[in-house]
Protein backbone atom coordinates (compact mmCIF):
# COMPACT_ATOMS: atom_id res chain seq x y z
CA UNK A 1 0.00 0.00 0.00
CA UNK A 2 1.02 3.33 -1.17
CA UNK A 3 0.08 6.88 1.21
CA UNK A 4 1.14 10.36 1.56
CA UNK A 5 0.11 12.68 4.55
CA UNK A 6 -3.49 10.89 4.55
CA UNK A 7 -3.10 8.77 7.61
CA UNK A 8 -7.12 8.60 8.95
CA UNK A 9 -7.62 6.91 5.37
CA UNK A 10 -4.72 4.65 5.73
CA UNK A 11 -5.36 3.33 8.79
CA UNK A 12 -8.86 2.83 7.63
CA UNK A 13 -7.46 0.47 4.74
CA UNK A 14 -5.19 -1.41 7.24
CA UNK A 15 -8.52 -2.00 8.88
CA UNK A 16 -9.89 -3.80 5.89
CA UNK A 17 -6.63 -5.56 4.92
CA UNK A 18 -6.83 -6.76 8.70
CA UNK A 19 -10.05 -8.40 8.42
CA UNK A 20 -9.23 -10.76 5.48
CA UNK A 21 -9.09 -14.22 5.16
CA UNK A 22 -5.84 -14.82 3.75
CA UNK A 23 -4.37 -13.06 5.94
CA UNK A 24 -1.82 -11.52 3.54
CA UNK A 25 1.60 -9.73 5.12
CA UNK A 26 1.40 -5.69 4.74
CA UNK A 27 3.66 -3.17 3.59
CA UNK A 28 3.47 0.11 3.75
CA UNK A 29 5.12 2.62 1.63
CA UNK A 30 4.75 6.39 3.21
CA UNK A 31 5.32 8.59 0.91
CA UNK A 32 4.79 11.54 3.53
CA UNK A 33 6.63 13.74 5.76
CA UNK A 34 4.84 13.38 9.38
CA UNK A 35 6.64 11.29 11.83
CA UNK A 36 3.13 10.49 13.74
CA UNK A 37 1.17 9.68 10.64
CA UNK A 38 4.40 6.84 10.31
CA UNK A 39 4.33 5.51 13.43
CA UNK A 40 0.70 5.22 13.70
CA UNK A 41 0.83 3.01 10.57
CA UNK A 42 3.75 1.19 12.08
CA UNK A 43 0.92 0.71 15.61
CA UNK A 44 -1.62 -1.28 13.95
CA UNK A 45 -2.20 -3.95 14.65
CA UNK A 46 -1.82 -5.70 11.17
CA UNK A 47 1.54 -5.72 11.43
CA UNK A 48 2.71 -4.01 8.59
CA UNK A 49 6.18 -3.50 7.51
CA UNK A 50 6.02 0.30 6.58
CA UNK A 51 9.12 1.93 4.35
CA UNK A 52 9.84 5.65 4.71
CA UNK A 53 12.07 6.46 1.53
CA UNK A 54 11.99 9.68 2.70
CA UNK A 55 10.63 11.55 -0.13
CA UNK A 56 7.35 11.30 -2.43
CA UNK A 57 8.01 8.05 -4.66
CA UNK A 58 4.74 8.68 -6.55
CA UNK A 59 4.07 5.36 -8.41
CA UNK A 60 8.05 3.87 -7.56
CA UNK A 61 6.62 3.05 -4.48
CA UNK A 62 5.14 0.23 -5.55
CA UNK A 63 8.83 -1.23 -6.96
CA UNK A 64 10.27 -0.53 -3.37
CA UNK A 65 7.87 -2.51 -1.63
CA UNK A 66 7.68 -5.29 -4.40
CA UNK A 67 11.77 -5.45 -3.78
CA UNK A 68 11.08 -5.68 0.02
CA UNK A 69 8.11 -8.88 -0.61
CA UNK A 70 9.42 -12.37 0.16
CA UNK A 71 6.09 -13.78 -1.38
CA UNK A 72 5.98 -14.76 -4.93
CA UNK A 73 2.79 -12.61 -5.61
CA UNK A 74 2.07 -8.89 -4.49
CA UNK A 75 -1.31 -6.94 -4.46
CA UNK A 76 -1.51 -3.49 -4.60
CA UNK A 77 -3.83 -1.10 -2.93
CA UNK A 78 -3.82 2.56 -1.97
CA UNK A 79 -4.71 4.36 0.76
CA UNK A 80 -8.40 4.50 0.08
CA UNK A 81 -8.78 0.52 -1.41
CA UNK A 82 -8.64 -2.49 -0.18
CA UNK A 83 -9.55 -6.40 -1.21
CA UNK A 84 -12.62 -8.56 -0.84
CA UNK A 85 -12.39 -11.39 0.86
CA UNK A 86 -10.93 -14.57 -1.13
CA UNK A 87 -9.94 -12.15 -4.21
CA UNK A 88 -6.29 -12.50 -2.92
CA UNK A 89 -6.41 -16.70 -2.49
CA UNK A 90 -8.44 -16.83 -5.88
CA UNK A 91 -5.50 -14.30 -7.71
CA UNK A 92 -2.70 -16.45 -6.18
CA UNK A 93 -4.69 -20.44 -7.13
CA UNK A 94 -4.89 -18.21 -11.09
CA UNK A 95 -1.28 -17.55 -10.83
CA UNK A 96 -0.07 -20.86 -9.22
CA UNK A 97 -2.15 -22.05 -12.47
CA UNK A 98 -0.75 -19.91 -14.84
CA UNK A 99 3.03 -19.63 -14.91
CA UNK A 100 2.55 -17.09 -17.88
CA UNK A 101 0.52 -14.90 -15.87
CA UNK A 102 2.20 -11.67 -14.95
CA UNK A 103 -0.16 -9.36 -13.56
CA UNK A 104 -3.90 -9.78 -13.36
CA UNK A 105 -6.33 -7.13 -13.03
CA UNK A 106 -9.33 -7.20 -10.89
CA UNK A 107 -13.04 -5.85 -11.08
CA UNK A 108 -12.57 -2.49 -9.10
CA UNK A 109 -16.02 -1.62 -6.97
CA UNK A 110 -16.37 1.83 -5.93
CA UNK A 111 -17.61 3.75 -3.04
CA UNK A 112 -20.10 2.23 -0.27
CA UNK A 113 -22.65 1.59 -3.19
CA UNK A 114 -19.87 -0.75 -4.63
CA UNK A 115 -20.62 0.95 -8.12
CA UNK A 116 -19.28 -0.54 -11.01
CA UNK A 117 -15.53 1.06 -11.84
CA UNK A 118 -16.17 2.55 -15.96
CA UNK A 119 -12.45 0.40 -16.39
CA UNK A 120 -14.40 -2.83 -15.85
CA UNK A 121 -16.55 -2.97 -18.61
CA UNK A 122 -13.37 -1.56 -20.72
CA UNK A 123 -10.94 -4.82 -19.29
CA UNK A 124 -14.38 -7.36 -19.33
CA UNK A 125 -14.48 -6.15 -23.36
CA UNK A 126 -11.13 -6.17 -24.53
CA UNK A 127 -11.22 -7.23 -27.63
CA UNK A 128 -7.49 -8.99 -27.76
CA UNK A 129 -7.77 -12.99 -28.94
CA UNK A 130 -8.59 -15.14 -25.77
CA UNK A 131 -4.91 -16.86 -25.15
CA UNK A 132 -5.06 -20.13 -23.39
CA UNK A 133 -2.46 -19.86 -21.38
CA UNK A 134 -4.01 -17.09 -19.66
CA UNK A 135 -7.17 -17.16 -17.02
CA UNK A 136 -10.07 -14.86 -17.58
CA UNK A 137 -9.65 -11.42 -20.87
CA UNK A 138 -6.11 -11.15 -21.95
CA UNK A 139 -5.68 -6.96 -21.77
CA UNK A 140 -3.15 -4.11 -21.68
CA UNK A 141 -4.59 -1.97 -18.90
CA UNK A 142 -5.61 -1.98 -15.25
CA UNK A 143 -5.95 0.11 -12.31
CA UNK A 144 -2.53 0.58 -9.68
CA UNK A 145 -5.16 0.14 -6.70
CA UNK A 146 -6.45 -2.98 -8.30
CA UNK A 147 -3.84 -5.85 -9.28
CA UNK A 148 -2.12 -8.49 -8.65
CA UNK A 149 1.55 -9.05 -9.92
CA UNK A 150 4.01 -11.71 -9.76
CA UNK A 151 7.04 -11.10 -8.13
CA UNK A 152 9.41 -11.87 -10.53
CA UNK A 153 8.03 -10.38 -13.43
CA UNK A 154 7.65 -7.11 -12.15
CA UNK A 155 11.47 -7.21 -11.20
CA UNK A 156 12.35 -8.98 -14.20
CA UNK A 157 10.67 -5.68 -16.30
CA UNK A 158 12.01 -3.16 -13.93
CA UNK A 159 7.79 -2.35 -12.91
CA UNK A 160 6.90 1.27 -12.93
CA UNK A 161 8.88 3.89 -15.14
CA UNK A 162 10.50 6.51 -13.24
CA UNK A 163 10.20 8.92 -16.10
CA UNK A 164 6.41 8.80 -15.52
CA UNK A 165 6.43 8.88 -11.69
CA UNK A 166 2.31 8.90 -11.09
CA UNK A 167 -0.47 9.41 -13.70
CA UNK A 168 -1.78 6.38 -16.00
CA UNK A 169 1.83 4.42 -14.97
CA UNK A 170 -0.29 1.63 -15.64
CA UNK A 171 -0.07 1.09 -19.46
CA UNK A 172 3.71 1.41 -19.68
CA UNK A 173 4.15 -1.87 -17.11
CA UNK A 174 1.57 -3.00 -19.36
CA UNK A 175 3.18 -3.08 -22.45
CA UNK A 176 6.45 -3.95 -21.01
CA UNK A 177 4.94 -7.00 -19.07
CA UNK A 178 3.54 -8.47 -22.73
CA UNK A 179 6.50 -7.12 -24.23
CA UNK A 180 8.41 -10.10 -22.01
CA UNK A 181 6.64 -12.44 -23.01
CA UNK A 182 4.32 -12.23 -19.64
CA UNK A 183 0.58 -12.48 -19.95
CA UNK A 184 -1.70 -9.40 -18.26
CA UNK A 185 -5.25 -10.59 -17.99
CA UNK A 186 -8.56 -9.47 -16.35
CA UNK A 187 -10.66 -11.78 -13.62
CA UNK A 188 -14.09 -10.22 -12.54
CA UNK A 189 -14.09 -12.50 -9.59
CA UNK A 190 -10.97 -11.06 -7.72
CA UNK A 191 -12.51 -8.41 -6.64
CA UNK A 192 -11.40 -4.99 -4.90
CA UNK A 193 -12.87 -1.81 -3.19
CA UNK A 194 -12.34 1.65 -4.31
CA UNK A 195 -13.36 4.26 -2.28
CA UNK A 196 -11.66 7.66 -3.48
CA UNK A 197 -11.92 11.04 -1.79
CA UNK A 198 -14.86 12.81 -3.74
CA UNK A 199 -12.85 15.86 -3.94
CA UNK A 200 -11.79 16.70 -7.25
CA UNK A 201 -7.62 16.49 -7.54
CA UNK A 202 -5.98 19.36 -9.60
CA UNK A 203 -3.82 19.23 -12.31
CA UNK A 204 -4.35 15.18 -12.93
CA UNK A 205 -6.00 15.28 -16.24
CA UNK A 206 -2.78 17.20 -17.45
CA UNK A 207 -0.45 14.27 -15.30
CA UNK A 208 -2.47 11.58 -17.64
CA UNK A 209 -2.56 13.04 -21.10
CA UNK A 210 1.66 13.92 -20.01
CA UNK A 211 2.47 10.37 -19.57
CA UNK A 212 0.11 8.91 -21.92
CA UNK A 213 2.14 10.78 -24.63
CA UNK A 214 5.67 9.66 -22.73
CA UNK A 215 4.20 6.40 -23.06
CA UNK A 216 3.81 6.47 -26.83
CA UNK A 217 7.68 8.33 -26.89
CA UNK A 218 9.03 5.52 -24.76
CA UNK A 219 7.55 2.52 -26.94
CA UNK A 220 4.97 3.05 -29.76
CA UNK A 221 6.24 3.97 -33.35
CA UNK A 222 7.54 7.27 -34.19
CA UNK A 223 4.68 8.71 -36.48
CA UNK A 224 1.98 7.18 -33.75
CA UNK A 225 4.29 9.07 -31.36
CA UNK A 226 4.85 12.48 -33.63
CA UNK A 227 0.20 12.48 -34.51
CA UNK A 228 -0.45 12.46 -30.93
CA UNK A 229 2.10 14.84 -29.89
CA UNK A 230 0.35 17.21 -33.20
CA UNK A 231 -2.71 16.59 -31.17
CA UNK A 232 -2.24 17.46 -28.36
CA UNK A 233 -0.56 20.75 -29.30
CA UNK A 234 -3.32 21.30 -31.21
CA UNK A 235 -5.75 21.77 -28.41
CA UNK A 236 -2.91 23.75 -26.34
CA UNK A 237 -3.50 26.19 -29.18
CA UNK A 238 -7.03 25.57 -29.32
CA UNK A 239 -6.97 27.25 -25.38
CA UNK A 240 -6.93 23.86 -23.65
CA UNK A 241 -5.13 24.55 -20.31
CA UNK A 242 -4.48 21.23 -19.74
CA UNK A 243 -3.25 20.46 -22.94
CA UNK A 244 -0.72 22.93 -22.74
CA UNK A 245 0.34 21.91 -19.26
CA UNK A 246 0.57 18.20 -20.51
CA UNK A 247 2.63 19.61 -23.65
CA UNK A 248 5.20 21.33 -21.02
CA UNK A 249 5.85 18.21 -18.79
CA UNK A 250 6.00 16.26 -21.88
CA UNK A 251 8.26 18.44 -23.83
CA UNK A 252 10.50 18.48 -20.39
CA UNK A 253 10.88 14.76 -20.00
CA UNK A 254 11.16 14.17 -23.73
CA UNK A 255 15.01 14.01 -24.16
CA UNK A 256 15.27 11.33 -21.27
CA UNK A 257 12.54 9.30 -23.31
CA UNK A 258 14.22 9.27 -26.71
CA UNK A 259 17.37 7.93 -24.72
CA UNK A 260 15.20 4.97 -23.28
CA UNK A 261 12.96 4.42 -26.20
CA UNK A 262 12.39 0.47 -26.74
CA UNK A 263 9.83 -0.24 -29.49
CA UNK A 264 7.27 -2.84 -28.99
CA UNK A 265 7.27 -6.37 -30.71
CA UNK A 266 5.36 -6.42 -33.57
CA UNK A 267 2.37 -8.58 -31.43
CA UNK A 268 2.35 -6.35 -29.01
CA UNK A 269 1.96 -3.22 -31.09
CA UNK A 270 -0.90 -5.34 -33.16
CA UNK A 271 -2.16 -5.47 -29.65
CA UNK A 272 -2.29 -2.16 -28.77
CA UNK A 273 -3.92 -0.89 -32.07
CA UNK A 274 -6.75 -3.40 -32.06
CA UNK A 275 -7.45 -1.23 -28.26
CA UNK A 276 -7.06 1.55 -30.11
CA UNK A 277 -9.77 0.79 -32.80
CA UNK A 278 -11.70 -0.36 -29.95
CA UNK A 279 -11.74 3.24 -28.06
CA UNK A 280 -12.38 4.67 -31.33
CA UNK A 281 -15.63 2.79 -32.17
CA UNK A 282 -16.95 3.36 -28.51
CA UNK A 283 -16.21 7.41 -28.78
CA UNK A 284 -18.44 7.20 -32.35
CA UNK A 285 -20.93 5.78 -31.10
CA UNK A 286 -20.87 8.08 -27.87
CA UNK A 287 -21.04 10.79 -30.29
CA UNK A 288 -23.73 8.81 -32.56
CA UNK A 289 -26.31 8.61 -29.03
CA UNK A 290 -25.76 12.07 -28.20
Amino acid sequence: MITRDRAPSALHTLDRLAELPERPPVIVVDNGTDPAATEALRAHPVGAEVLTPGHNTGALGRNLAVRHARTPYVAFSDDDSWWGPGALGRAAALFDDHPRLGLLAARSLVGPEQDEDPVNALLAGSPLPVDPDLPGRPVLGFLGCACVVRRRAHLETGGYHPLLFFGAEETLLAYDLAAAGWGVAYDSAVVAHHHPDPGARPGRSALLRRNALLTDWLRRPAHVAVRHTARLAAAAVRGDPGAATALRGAAVRLPGALRQRRRLPAGVEHAVRLLERQTHAEHEREGTAR
